[in-house]
C-alpha cells in the first residue's frame, strides 16, 4: 500500500507561480511513476504531467512549456509558472508502476486526497 501526501496548493493571479509536492509514504516501489492530474468541476479528470523514475517524463499539451514535473525518491513536485485561469482545479498526486509514464487516471494505482489550485484573472 501507498499513501500519498499532497501540499502547496492555494490561490494565485494570472500569471503567477504554484509549486505542488507529492510525498509517498509505504511501499514505494510501487511510486517507479508518478503523476499529477487535475479536475476542475463538471469536467473529467486529466493527466497533466508524470516521470519516471529515471527522469523520462511527460506532459499534457496545454502546460507544455509553463509546468516542470519532477521526481526525489518517494517525492514529486510539479512546478507551475504562468498560470492561467483555466488551470483552476482540484489537483492530485498518483503513483504506480504503468507500461510507461502515462497520463491515463486509470493506470494508477494510488492517490492523493487532491490540492486546490485557484487562478484569478
Amino acid at each position: 500500500q501507498v499513501h500519498l501526501v499532497e501540499s502547496g496548493g492555494g490561490s494565485v493571479q494570472a500569471g503567477g507561480s504554484l509549486r505542488l509536492s507529492c510525498a509517498a509514504f509505504g511501499d514505494t516501489y510501487s511510486t517507479y511513476y508518478m503523476a499529477w492530474f487535475r479536475q476542475a468541476p463538471g469536467k473529467e479528470r486529466e493527466g497533466v504531467a508524470c516521470v519516471a523514475g529515471n527522469g523520462g517524463t511527460s506532459y499534457a499539451d496545454s502546460v507544455k512549456g509553463r509546468f516542470t514535473i519532477s521526481k526525489d525518491n518517494a517525492k514529486s513536485t510539479l512546478l507551475m509558472n504562468s498560470l492561467k485561469p483555466e488551470d483552476t482545479a482540484m489537483y492530485y498526486c498518483a503513483a504506480g508502476t504503468p507500461p510507461l509514464c502515462s497520463l491515463t487516471a486509470r493506470r494508477y494505482n494510488y492517490w492523493g486526497q487532491g490540492t486546490q489550485v485557484t487562478v484569478s484573472s
